[in-house]
């Protein structure tokens, strides 16, 4: 290495929109912030530039106060002199899913062209860990670098970093996906405030330099030094030029520059003369002692994540493909209401917010946001499906009669579907603005007779159903060209089993008069055995005297016994980390005798209720309380549970339908209890080191032991959907509806434990910080799926996993003549291991977007044919610029010959 030495000092803020202060409270700081630094660029030249945290949600936020100072910070921009860009905001890495990340990257750059350059930086500060496929998300970004300052050295508390081993020899290391990618990781080794407050007096300067640049040193691979001039909420540095003027009279050896990142790395890779360590995969901080990686975040404010898996899942998997399909027939595109939903939802990604590890303020701004983008996605999906169905034709049920009540049934995932759908129809409508009486009108309403009724689908075949009076419904219409119009109507709830409903596509049925000659009768049986087994063609599921089930697959034979009991905890950690009192074992249901009840006897499905009284503690001892107060670091706590004990009654329904290859369980309970931790748990009883889990683009592959150096006796981990266990010949996956925190336990039996909530009372990082509303007291609920699979490859239990996470959508549409047939599907794919990820429209081109991932480490190939007429196709990447021609195009058929092993691969079709 050089004896040269550059120190490079990029001034900054690290900016949480929100974290122990609300929104608004940092925002006005935010106004001042900016402000200030547009008024130091105006006046200043030799303050160079000021990186602007990566994320252009800041430019929106002070905008919004300060509109008249755009063209100033415009100004700033194109002359390079304030750096945006290529985040939306600063995302959680685990906490929000693949499309999420990649609509972040892709907004973040249309934002920021608009302003002027895009600051081509992998920028993750303070990212609570980052996932293995951010390299290739990084690389298709056209991004060759991240930095970071977590996940392979140990970092606690208020942001201190410990010395000592870590994987990498350097600060500057090579960060390899499981695709191959690769990208130059930078890691913030002191922190990304390293080169705060740098001292303008000569006599401080000397002290400070001395110790930083011995820091620095101490990792860093070349004489090329990093120092952050910020941290989070700093205000700016206004004598900085002074301070460098005296570090350079102070220390003429070492040359000072107010630099940025761009001309950082270029300094760097020019000075790089030695091989640097290779990190591959997920940095999660495995090697440290665990105590610092702030992976309970994962189960803070469980319902946060809940309504997150929600807000994402509208958006990627229903509205955006229902817009492009509608597009398809000559609908427009809703670019903008999809740009303002996502970025609605995005506000709550920072970790600080998505985690759950701010204040209580905070997080009520949060459910706010979650139901707005809620809505304008639910908006979305009204029109695009009024635009389909009027174009099904359906004339194929009028053979049954004018009373007929044809409906839809659309199927937004990737593969094939059948299960229970459940339908609201009316059968007749009255509306207002008809010459009838207000007494008439509902008195005709509620008199219409109701004979009996039957689902059928478009030949004519009888489906096994239930049908519900829901008698008098008051709705209304709002029409593009009138006013509201509201109706009275007579309404029927249709719940009945779907079969085979093409992936990417729909399937039509019809509500007709039982009478119906032309109806041809569904064969009716029951799926219950006994008052407490059910079973389907491919489980078996009993339910014992403790409330565990029992559960056999059929297809291996394979029996997983002692599932579903409940586990709980003291906690006496903090919204970041959870901690267990010394000395505490938990408690279980595995002895607690539970009331069973049959809910649900169908031909198509079977559901059980299964009741536990469950005395546990009310929370933690009065010790606790003293220990926040008096900031006692989480580690080091000695209080206990409470002696004091209250009722949990925990209501589980587990439901089987016809053809379903998963048990769904659904959990609900009014938690009055401080203090704790509930978990759902799972003993697989496979022989295996390690296991799978569901994370961004990537079902990745972990130790289920620690490495050496970690202390901390709980190994918690994030996923997305679900989490498996496997050998060579079974396996059990465990599919849950944003419940992100899970641990396969050391108990011999390789136990998946799901966490359902988890209870604290305050914030837990530089201060006391009470937040009472993350005990999570009241009514709360969990939606998980058991899904067994045998000698198949695994995938299929995943591609189960993933359709688990999106619902029917079900339509009532008319008698009529239309261009789409009652069964249809916009394209059809196959492709051994790969996920289909998203189908959208690309806004500058006008081309359809799709794109996969490779679940396994195996090459690939995909076959896709559209079954609509289109142009020409591109490969892509996930900023959805075309690339290369594909030529392998054959008529309708479109092939890719080679997918790489992990590969985010993404097609552009020219309509």
């Amino acid at each position: 290495m050089s004896n040269k030495k550059t120190a490079h000092i990029i001034s900054h803020t690290h900016w949480d929109r929100e974290w122990y202060l609300p929104y608004e409270k940092h925002h006005v700081r935010l106004v001042k912030l900016v402000d200030t630094l547009l008024d130091k660029l105006d006046q200043d030249p030799d303050y160079r530039s000021f990186y602007l945290d990566g994320q252009t949600i800041i430019l929106e936020d002070y905008l919004q106060v300060r509109p008249e100072q755009k063209e100033r910070l415009v100004k700033h921009i194109q002359n390079g002199r304030i750096l945006i860009g290529p985040w939306y905001i600063l995302q959680d890495a685990f906490l929000t899913s693949s499309e999420a990340n990649v609509r972040n990257m892709q907004i973040g750059h249309q934002d920021a062209l608009r302003y002027g350059q895009i600051s081509k930086v992998g920028y993750f500060p303070d990212t609570f860990g980052l996932v293995g496929q951010t390299p290739q998300l990084m690389q298709q970004s056209g991004i060759n670098n991240a930095f970071f300052g977590r996940g392979v050295k140990p970092t606690g508390f208020n942001n201190t970093v410990a010395d000592g081993e870590y994987e990498s020899s350097f600060s500057e290391l090579q960060w390899e996906g499981p695709d191959g990618s690769k990208v130059l990781g930078i890691l913030f080794a002191n922190w990304y405030s390293n080169g705060n407050e740098v001292p303008a007096n000569a006599e401080e300067a000397i002290s400070y330099w001395k110790r930083k640049l011995t820091d620095a040193e101490k990792y860093a691979s070349t004489g090329e030094l990093l120092f952050m001039n910020g941290c989070d909420h700093q205000p700016i540095q206004l004598d900085l030029p002074e301070a460098i003027r005296v570090a350079r009279e102070m220390y003429p050896d070492t040359e000072f520059i107010h630099s940025n990142f761009i001309d950082y790395l270029q300094s760097l890779e020019q000075s790089l003369d030695r091989e640097l360590s290779s990190v591959r995969g997920e940095l999660r901080s495995q090697r440290t002692d665990g105590w610092g990686t702030l992976v309970n975040t994962a189960s803070a404010r469980v319902y946060l994540k809940q309504m997150n898996q929600q807000g994402q899942m509208i958006l990627e998997k229903m509205a955006e493909p229902l817009s492009a399909y509608a597009s398809l027939l000559g609908h427009e595109y809703p670019h903008h209401l999809l740009t303002y939903a996502w970025k609605t939802l995005m506000k709550n990604h920072p970790h600080d917010s998505i985690c759950g590890c701010s204040v209580d303020e905070v997080h009520r701004e949060m459910v706010t946001r979650f139901e707005k983008s809620r809505h304008v996605a639910e908006a979305i999906i009204q029109d695009q499906v009024k635009v389909i169905t009027d174009r099904i034709d359906t004339t194929c049920f009028s053979r049954f009669g004018e009373d007929t009540r044809p409906f839809t049934v659309f199927n937004m995932t990737g593969h094939e579907r059948s299960g229970t759908v459940t339908v609201e129809l009316d059968l007749i409508r009255h509306y207002f603005n008809e010459d009838l009486s207000f007494d008439e009108m509902k008195s005709r309403v509620k008199q219409l007779a109701l004979e009996e009724r039957v689902v059928v689908d478009s030949e004519g075949n009888e489906l096994k159903s239930t049908i519900t009076d829901l008698g008098l419904q008051f709705g209304y219409d709002l029409p593009d060209d009138k006013f509201r119009q509201p109706y009275f109507a007579r309404s029927l709830r249709i719940e009945f089993a779907a079969s085979a409903v093409p992936a990417n596509g729909y399937k039509a049925y019809a509500l007709i008069r039982k009478d119906s000659d032309a109806a041809k009768d569904g064969t009716s049986s029951s799926l219950l055995v006994n008052e407490r087994t059910m079973e389907n063609e491919y489980l078996q599921v009993s339910v014992e005297q403790n409330g565990s089930v029992t559960l056999t697959d059929k297809a291996s034979g394979r029996t997983f016994s002692g599932l579903c009991i409940y586990e709980d905890s003291g906690d006496i950690g903090n919204e970041y980390m959870y901690r267990q009192p010394d000395g505490e074992s938990p408690m279980t249901t595995e002895n607690i005798v539970a009331s069973v009840t049959v809910m649900t006897d169908k031909s198509y499905e079977s559901a059980m209720q299964i009741v536990h009284q469950w005395a546990i503690p009310k929370g933690a001892d009065s010790l606790l309380q003293q220990e926040q107060d008096e900031l006692v670091w989480f580690t080091g706590r000695k209080s206990a549970r409470s002696e004091e004990m209250m009722q949990l009654e925990i209501t589980t329904t587990i439901t089987l339908e016809q053809g379903a290859k998963g048990l769904k369980v659904n959990t609900s309970f009014n938690n009055q209890a401080a203090d704790h931790r509930l978990r759902m748990l799972f003993p697989t009883d496979i022989n295996s080191s390690v296991h799978q889990a569901d994370s961004m683009f990537e079902v990745a592959t972990r130790d289920n032991q620690p490495a050496v150096e970690w202390n901390n006796p709980s190994y918690c981990h994030h996923q997305q959907s679900f989490v498996s266990v496997k050998d060579g010949e079974t396996g059990l996956t465990i599919a849950n509806k944003g419940l992100s925190e899970y641990e396969v336990l050391r108990d011999s039996r390789n136990t998946i434990a799901v966490t359902l909530l988890r209870s604290v009372g305050e914030l837990g990082d530089w201060g006391v910080f009470p937040t009472p509303e993350a005990q999570c007291l009241g009514e709360a609920r969990a939606e998980l799926m058991i899904i067994p699979h045998g000698n198949n490859a695994p995938e299929a239990a995943y591609a189960v996993a993933y359709q688990f996470q999106v619902p029917w959508i079900a339509e009532q549409t008319h008698l009529q003549k239309g261009s789409l047939p009652p069964i249809y599907q916009w394209f059809t794919w196959e492709a051994q291991g790969l996920e289909l990820s998203s189908v959208k429209m690309v806004e500058n081109t006008g081309d359809l977007a799709l794109r996969w991932f490779n679940m396994t480490l195996g090459e690939s190939a995909l076959t896709v044919e559209p079954k609509f007429s289109f142009n020409d196709v591109h490969k892509s990447n996930v900023l959805e610029e075309r690339q290369e021609r594909i030529d392998g195009t054959n008529g309708q058929v479109i092939k890719l010959a080679s997918i790489g092993p992990a590969e985010i691969v993404t097609i552009l079709v020219n309509i």
